[in-house]
């Protein structure tokens, strides 16, 4: 079914170096249903309408919702403001309108009751939220859907480093028109010298390039969300770098030892145990899948503190980091084999639980799914993973 999407209003401030009519267009390009009439045409005869208000930012969860709703108004919680209503067209008799008898008959909704707080591929939970664009909030804003994008369980560098040069980063990025794509390709880049300088011991530069692609690798999916440029070539280049270059990485770190491989046990042993335990880590993560529909690191706070230091690609890299910076770059791998050796072992014995629970007809749900992250009292730990601050508080 065809919905005839009519934006009303307008807004020249910019958001993220849109503005919010340009947000909304990028938007609804994620929805094959939705037809955008022209400003300048009057609403058809009939047929399914939403109107949307083109001074406002839209949660995506919020779209998606009203692209199923049918005879609702959308308020603002705030102000009980109406910004938006989807409809049958004959009650607007063409005129585009979000007041007046035209409303009557339609079913209010807010933000929280039209969408769901899960979003998924972040591992988060927080409010669906609709957003004035003004210019008392506009950097609140902006900061808001910067956090927004972020994953609310990642690693710890992730998580309390980069957050801060990464906005930065972003909006530089916004300012010298590079798309998120090609902040991608430089990661592949970093990605390669630094496997090269590994290769050939150049420890220094070559963790200089880490690092560099694992910030890019951060900023890369930030720009895609705050301009909302997100597509699927980009989200297969950026996780097919993520999934393949840790290993070649700590090969390359092995050889460039050479004779200076000072450790009682085998190299190619220690590497083996790393790329076992690699490729097992994922698969017990994907083996989760079997227990629940969403990831393993939001099943319980256990899960969440465990994601921030478990053997991945940047608590690897501090390992290596600090061994190189002592002058022991053999006992460094060692370190990396021997904790993802023990991350794998946590992540086993987690996913087979949860199969177990889930077969034995335990309720599987996200651990942050079950508290307020608005609370005033909330503990540190979900203070931690659900702040509680979002475009919905601006």
């Amino acid at each position: 079914m065809t919905i005839n999407v009519h934006l009303v209003g307008d807004c020249a401030l910019r958001l993220w170096g849109l503005t919010p009519r340009q947000r909304l267009e990028r938007l609804l390009r994620g929805f094959p249903e939705a037809r955008l009439v022209d400003q300048e045409q009057p609403l058809p005869a009939s047929g399914e309408v939403l109107l949307l208000r083109a001074d406002y930012a839209y949660d995506e969860r919020v779209m998606r919702g009203l692209m199923k709703a049918t005879e609702v108004a959308l308020q603002d919680t705030r102000d009980g403001t109406v910004v938006a209503a989807r409809g049958d067209a004959g009650r607007w008799h063409g005129s585009a309108r979000l007041d007046g008898p035209a409303m009557d008959g339609l079913a209010t909704v807010s933000p929280e009751t039209v969408a769901e707080g899960l979003q998924a591929k972040l591992r988060k939970f927080d409010r669906p939220w609709v957003a004035p664009v003004r210019t008392d909030n506009l950097q609140r804003l902006e900061k808001a859907l910067f956090s927004g994008a972020y994953k609310g369980v990642t690693d710890i560098i992730t998580r309390c480093v980069w957050p801060t040069p990464a906005r930065w980063a972003t909006h530089l990025c916004i300012r010298l028109g590079l798309s998120p794509n090609a902040v991608t390709a430089g990661s592949y880049v970093f990605a390669i010298l630094a496997g090269l300088w590994f290769w050939q011991g150049n420890y220094g530069p070559a963790l200089l390039a880490a690092w560099f692609m694992t910030f890019l690798d951060t900023v890369d999916g930030k720009l895609a969300r705050v301009t909302l440029t997100s597509s699927q070539v980009g989200d297969i280049l950026d996780h097919a770098l993520d999934l393949i270059h840790p290993p070649f990485w700590y090969i390359a770190w092995g050889i460039g030892l050479g004779a200076s491989w000072q450790s009682g046990l085998a190299l190619w042993d220690v590497l083996w145990v790393i790329i076992g335990g690699y490729i097992a880590g994922r698969l017990c993560e994907g083996a989760f899948k079997f227990a629940a529909p969403f990831s393993m690191f939001i099943w319980r706070p256990f899960d969440s503190v465990n994601r921030l230091i478990t053997a991945r690609r940047n608590p690897n890299l501090v390992i290596l980091s600090l061994s190189w910076l002592a002058g022991h770059g053999d006992t460094g791998l060692v370190l990396v084999a021997a904790w993802t050796a023990i991350s794998t072992l946590v992540l086993l014995v987690r996913a087979l639980w949860a199969i177990a629970l889930s077969k034995s007809g335990h309720e599987m749900q996200p651990w942050l799914s079950r508290v307020d992250p608005h609370a005033k009292d909330n503990p540190p730990l979900v203070r931690l993973f659900a702040p509680g601050t979002g475009p919905a508080d601006v």
